[in-house]
């Protein structure tokens, strides 16, 4: 329904923020012609302004982090929010995680499907929780940030999300590029790298309406593809079952490559809420939590465990075998290749490019979502139309990825690490900000998403951020870094100890800051 205020005429959109040239006013008083596209206005004399006019025509989303109004959020589909997720998580990267502990960590097939189990349920969770908050605020999750970093703390948590983002697509591609190469060891991997990240371009650039549908069905034929990767590895009897270790050196594996698995099942955590902010605000939460859960849980935990499976392969002949050449030679890509080939011949081949172009599904909510952390930073950053911002985030992991193929398995678990420190910083401040403070839902006032002096002033939680960054660097165990916990437990303790400092500190001077500050 239209509304007529103060000489203009606005029009309310749908899903998506799609515009049309109906929606085209004249403000009267200063002659500058504004586009109204959902309750998000732009200048269209400027030059961002004229781009977002010609995008609309193309029915390219044009909301930023604008708050999305309740007449608006017409997604009323669970399954959008479930297969959004199962797709996401439905992919060669979620494999390569349980490849990864045999032949980084050494670690056995049955403690290394327990570490599987239980990090995921652990790192997933806060996926879940966050997601309900979509519905309930038509927030995206760094605007919701505000709520417990303030207005310019909310800036530090951007930074990390970004580095996060970009660097796990980074991450992720590099895998599809491989499988393309084991494939075709013609292709280069920088031209594998290339083909996939045009790909997620073209979804990401018209935004969460196209996101939802691609991720809605690219599933199908990834799942059939590693259905077909179980049946044959299952049938060849060349799986291992690798012993398990024991004391405090099985005790370091476990908490390292539990930091991997946390790192990767905890990624979308601070991203969350960017894919349920159409639903309607009365989704009951439970709802939304399961549709998430289900949709993220048993994906993660069927793929990272065919993933630990497949890797014991590896150990056959002292590794004097076709698994580990083709690990050798391709990563993950030959690995899969040393499966298939043998069996299937050439339909393997077809098999590795569906699993290639799985990535997509992968880095679609990771370049969506740094798209939108950017209009975050600041306000300058907001007058450039999301959808831009979809191309530069695209060059800069491009750039990062053709260098780091080479290095794959280091890039990767660097960036699991990194993504599982700084999101379990965050989860402690925010959850305790949540459950210690506001008590509930309840106590947000979501118009306030855009006013700096009604969110809190930010220095409790950027304080206790540092101090979460101390816990982390005193319990990390890396090649480059032994923190004195990490020394002692012989093995990885960053997210325990970043979330532990952060949440306790937090406690503290949040509430030294309300005594005195009143916000």
């Amino acid at each position: 329904m239209d509304k007529v205020e103060h000489g203009h005429v606005e029009r309310r959109g749908s899903v998506g923020a799609d515009v049309d040239e109906a929606v085209l006013s004249k403000t009267v008083s200063d002659g500058t012609a504004t586009h109204h596209a959902s309750n998000v206005s732009f200048d269209t004399n400027t030059f961002y302004g004229k781009l977002q006019r010609l995008a609309g025509k193309f029915k390219v989303e044009q909301r930023g982090i604008e708050r999305v109004p309740e007449d608006e959020r017409n997604d009323t589909s669970y399954w959008n929010i479930g297969t959004m997720w199962l797709a996401a998580n439905l992919v060669v990267p979620s494999f390569t995680i349980g490849v990864l502990g045999q032949p980084l960590y050494n670690i056995g097939f049955v403690d290394g499907a327990l570490v599987i189990i239980f990090f995921n349920l652990l790192g997933s969770a806060t996926v879940c929780f966050f997601s309900t908050f979509g519905p309930k605020f038509g927030l995206r999750q760094m605007v919701l940030s505000r709520f417990w970093f303030g207005w310019w703390g909310v800036k530090l948590i951007a930074v990390f999300n970004l580095l996060a983002g970009i660097g796990w697509s980074a991450a992720n591609i590099i895998v599809g590029a491989q499988l393309l190469h084991a494939v075709d060891p013609s292709v280069p991997g920088w031209a594998g790298i290339l083909i996939i990240a045009f790909c997620t371009l073209i979804i990401v650039f018209f935004g969460y309406k196209l996101v939802h549908m691609y991720e809605y069905w690219s599933w199908i034929p990834t799942f059939v593809v590693f259905m077909i990767v179980l049946g044959i590895f299952a049938h060849s009897g060349n799986f291992v079952n690798t012993p398990m270790g024991s004391g405090k050196t099985e005790i370091g594996k476990v908490l390292s490559y539990g930091s991997t698995v946390f790192g990767f099942g905890t990624g979308y955590t601070s991203l969350a809420a960017d894919y349920t902010v159409y639903q309607p605000s009365n989704r009951p939460r439970r709802s939304v939590f399961l549709a998430t859960w289900l949709g993220i849980l048993p994906t993660l935990l069927f793929t990272e465990i065919l993933g630990a499976a497949v890797a014991t392969s590896l150990t056959i002949n002292g590794g004097d075998n076709p698994f580990q050449q083709g690990w050798n030679q391709a990563g993950v890509g030959g690995l899969l290749g040393a499966v298939l080939f043998p069996s299937v011949g050439a339909f393997g081949r077809f098999c590795l490019v569906i699993l290639a172009l799985s990535i997509v599904a992968n880095n679609c909510p990771n370049i969506y979502s740094v798209s939108l952390t950017l209009m975050v930073l600041g306000r300058w950053t907001r007058r450039v139309p999301r959808f831009i911002w979809t191309i530069v985030c695209s060059a800069v992991y491009v750039g990062i990825a053709i260098p780091g193929y080479c290095s794959f398995e280091a890039v990767l678990e660097n960036f699991m690490h990194f993504i599982g420190y700084w999101l379990a910083i965050y989860e402690g401040i925010a959850l305790t900000d949540h459950f210690v403070f506001k008590r509930g839902f309840s106590a947000y006032n979501p118009e306030h998403w855009d006013d700096k002096d009604k969110l809190p002033p930010g220095y409790a939680a950027v304080t206790s951020s540092l101090i979460g960054i101390v816990g982390m660097v005193m319990g990390m165990k890396q090649t480059w870094w032994v923190g004195p916990a990490g020394k002692g437990a012989g093995g990885d303790l960053g997210f325990e100890l970043g979330f532990a400092f952060s949440a306790s500190s937090y406690f503290v001077l949040r509430t030294i800051e309300i005594r005195i500050l009143k916000r």
